[in-house]
């Protein structure tokens, strides 16, 4: 059995090397022959020499590519150009993979039957998680887990497959394609969608995935993520990205002015939570952010529905949208 896997990276040089590193003394299986292909996207960094100075991991050399296309879609499409593995895995350059995560993807394949698989996103903290952090929006650190249960997507779990953290039969990626440029994060621009985009078409080409709690990575979080202020921008950004998806695929549910309904009903009990949470003379501070932010969750559908607009004259990006500037983060 052969994989490729495929690591975007941008500016990150020394995550890189902790990632190759995590890489280097994890366990193999004999019969798992593996290739690490890694998208350099612009990087002004020592990305090129820390792949090029890197030994051979399992017996062969990182493959180092540049991609001039600007945005994580882009780059990992470029690798999609050169796989030929019967397994294609996707990892990003700020995580270290468990020391069983080759040897779960070897387990797990063994069944003919399943197609995909994702894991757990275990956080590496950079400073102490604040007690406002909000629970029900775990996914904008980047802190996926769901139980110790081997779980199937669009069965008894509505999670999805994360690119940074995936494995795919390659006979799948040729079916469903490249992932959607005009989705996904360009720089520091907290565009998302794109793991989203490509689940939904795995699942539409009649693929079976599975969470699978082994396949574990530990995922960076450095302090400028534990803030307010990034919270209400992911989930404004998030929100103008899965307007874009609603585009091409209505969601099957109600809308209103373009926006699917529920939107507005989580938005008003939010605010109604909000607004409890405010008055409360023993304020929670976790219950309120976590009441804030669908809010923004619908201001960023309905500017994604109602005004992003695709920009004229683009030969590289003709699918990208133009975004508006992020909405105001205020203190902490």
């Amino acid at each position: 059995m052969r994989l490729d896997v495929i690591i975007p990276t941008y500016n990150r040089a020394r995550l890189l090397s902790r990632l190759l590193d995590s890489i280097g003394t994890a366990d193999r299986p004999d019969d798992l022959s593996v290739r690490l292909i890694v998208i350099d996207n612009n990087s002004s960094d020592d990305t090129r020499r820390v792949v090029e100075s890197c030994p051979p991991l399992f017996g062969q050399k990182p493959v180092y590519l540049h991609e001039p296309e600007v945005g994580q879609c882009a780059a990992r499409n470029r690798g999609l150009q050169l796989v030929s593995g019967d397994l294609v895995g996707f990892l990003d350059d700020d995580e270290q993979v468990d020391r069983r995560w080759f040897a779960t993807v070897r387990e797990v394949f063994e069944d003919a039957e399943i197609d995909f698989i994702s894991g757990p996103y275990k956080p590496a903290w950079t400073v102490e998680p604040p007690a406002w952090l909000p629970r029900a929006y775990p996914a904008v650190i980047g802190w996926v887990e769901a139980g110790d249960q081997v779980l199937t997507y669009g069965k008894n779990y509505d999670g999805i497959m994360m690119g940074g953290n995936g494995v795919v039969r390659r006979a799948l990626v040729d079916a469903v394609g490249p992932f959607n440029t005009a989705l996904g994060r360009i720089g520091r621009q907290l565009t998302a969608g794109e793991d989203a985009d490509y689940h939904q078409r795995l699942l539409a080409a009649g693929a079976r995935g599975l969470y699978v709690p082994r396949l574990i990575i530990y995922h960076h979080i450095p302090k400028e993520r534990v803030t307010k202020g990034y919270h209400r921008r992911w989930c404004f950004y998030r929100g103008i990205s899965l307007a874009q998806i609603d585009r091409q695929r209505p969601e099957p549910v109600a809308h209103l002015c373009g926006v699917p309904r529920y939107l507005f009903g989580n938005a008003g009990r939010a605010a109604l939570n909000l607004a409890r949470a405010l008055c409360s003379r023993r304020r929670d501070p976790e219950r309120i952010n976590s009441s804030e932010l669908p809010l923004w969750d619908l201001a960023g559908f309905a500017y994604g529905k109602w005004f992003a607009r695709r920009p004229a004259n683009s030969r590289t990006r003709r699918d990208r949208l133009s975004f508006p500037a992020a909405p105001p983060s205020h203190a902490g």
